[in-house]
């Protein structure tokens, strides 16, 4: 199983709308992906490991696939889609993380 994580670092000046990243955008990764994304999941940012100290991602979102071709081929009839998707809740640009789950 591959895990693809998509981190949206905080920072000065960067905008998340957790409400629509939630009710709106991850509900349509589902639904572009369909069977092939097997689980979703949604971290928003709580506290950072030093205290007094901002989280150092605003959110995090999590896409399971059965293997990399499968994300692939579910990807790229739309990726742009997804990505004109993107200004609609955050001005930052994610960064993304493909690995192998292991446990």
């Amino acid at each position: 199983m591959i895990k693809v994580t998509v981190l949206y670092p905080n920072g000065d000046g960067k905008t998340f709308d957790m409400d629509y990243y939630t009710n709106k955008h991850m509900p349509l990764m589902a639904t572009l992906f369909g069977d092939a994304v097997k689980c979703i999941a949604i971290d928003k940012g709580g506290a950072s490991g030093t205290p007094n100290t901002p989280v150092p991602f605003l959110a995090i979102g999590y896409l399971y696939f059965d293997k990399l071709s499968d994300y692939e081929k579910a990807l790229e009839p739309y990726v742009e889609r997804i990505r004109n998707d993107f200004p609609k809740y955050t001005n930052i640009q994610p960064l993304i993380q493909i690995s192998e789950v292991l446990q």
